[in-house]
């Protein structure tokens, strides 16, 4: 698939372009990680002020976000090329990882319902090609705000995700990756592919961490800037899992083609 095409799709689809995610939703949560609520800031702490302000300025030049403040309500948008040139940059950071000598990778999802596609077909191709892939703290599990009984780390086709009586679910939440890096100790991965609070919590840790985040999660482009995450990737992170088979293609590749 060409640039063009994959920028079609891309737009087609509604993983960028004009996406669901409404600019009230967005600017709300911009206002949220800027009063640093904890649930917006996906285990990363913030070394700026970072104000409203300097957060729509950010998201509107590594998202693609509209970047007039005056335009609060209505539709928004993830730009396509600025989707594209992170997934290739996240590519090369992958790719740089394999080239070293036995690598170990740990990959997570707090969006199950969307993004576990993309993480799932990266463990494959990881593990086709020899990679060490990482599952500390299976069965860990932890009372956390915002729900009513436990929930364990469980492992699916070596990523790791949140699951509720037998229900994988959506989680900002950095605690399961902070037990999952207490756990390993000085025995750490040397990248972590992931999003949310999984991406968070291991970029604020310092270890080498690529992610996905939707236009109303900010943290982690926050992160990026700040240095402790290496690449953020603008994307609508649920829609149909099908829909992200020609960018995950476009990722492998892009791996492939610079080890």
């Amino acid at each position: 698939m060409t640039h063009a095409e994959l920028r079609e799709h891309l737009v087609r689809t509604r993983i960028a372009g004009d996406v669901a995610t409404s600019r009230e939703n967005n600017l709300d949560h911009y206002r949220s990680l800027a009063n640093r609520d904890p649930h917006y800031m996906f285990g990363l702490t913030l070394d700026g002020p970072w104000a409203y302000r300097d957060i729509l300025e950010l998201m509107a030049k590594s998202a693609g976000v509209v970047a007039d403040p005056g335009h609060r309500e209505g539709q928004d948008t993830i730009d396509p090329d600025r989707t594209i040139e992170a997934v290739e940059r996240m590519g090369d950071t992958i790719a740089g990882v394999l080239r070293q000598e036995s690598p170990r990778i740990l990959i997570a999802t707090g969006h199950p319902t969307g993004l576990l596609t993309i993480h799932m077909a990266l463990a494959r191709m990881l593990k086709e090609r020899g990679v060490t892939l990482m599952g500390p703290a299976e069965g860990w599990s932890y009372w956390g705000s915002g729900f009513g009984r436990r929930r364990k780390i469980r492992y699916m086709d070596d990523v790791a995700m949140l699951d509720d009586k037998g229900s994988f679910v959506h989680t900002h939440d950095p605690a399961p990756m902070r037990a999952m890096l207490s756990e390993l100790g000085a025995d750490r991965p040397d990248l972590v592919i992931a999003d949310h609070g999984w991406a968070g919590a291991a970029g604020e840790a310092g270890i080498l961490t690529v992610g996905f985040a939707d236009s109303n999660d900010p943290a982690l482009f926050v992160g990026e800037a700040e240095g402790k995450i290496a690449v953020t990737v603008p994307l609508d992170d649920n829609v149909l899992p099908r829909y992200y088979e020609p960018l995950t293609h476009h990722l492998v590749e892009r791996v492939l083609r610079a080890l």
